[in-house]
């Protein structure tokens, strides 16, 4: 009986955790709803809506926004930079919630504006139990 409960015990959580999603589908999915052709309104590009200016700073002449694994990529490099600033400036990783942050308002991220505080919640919720 008690092993039994084990295994029981072990499938729960292991469904929790399956739920969660790790930092970039969360993203992807709050930035665009995973739509790898997104445009947004000030001209933010791909799945993580990426400003234009930046992804011509940090992609490749002939990388492609539209697909799924490029702009992963790129969004990877962006934020390893913004990572790699904020550790240097506070001395620690960041949070989900600032990690967030530090996508939409790296320049705000200790004081960032209720929209983004509210989508940024939201992440760490998609994120939690990862």
């Amino acid at each position: 009986m008690r092993l039994k409960f084990l295994w029981l015990l072990a499938a729960v959580v292991v469904g929790l955790q399956v739920q969660a999603m790790d930092r970039w589908s969360a993203l992807s999915q709050i930035e665009s709803g995973d739509n790898d052709g997104a445009v947004g309104a000030a001209g933010e590009i791909s799945r993580y809506q990426i400003k234009p200016e930046v992804w011509q700073r940090f992609a490749p002449a002939a990388a492609n926004w539209e697909d799924q694994k490029q702009a992963l990529a790129i969004a990877k490099i962006i934020m390893e930079q913004r990572s790699v600033d904020f550790q240097r400036t506070v001395g620690r990783v960041p949070t989900d919630f600032e990690f967030y942050v530090l996508w939409n308002a790296p320049a705000r991220v200790g004081k960032p504006n209720p929209a983004i505080s509210e989508r940024a919640q939201r992440f760490c919720n998609l994120v939690e139990n990862r």
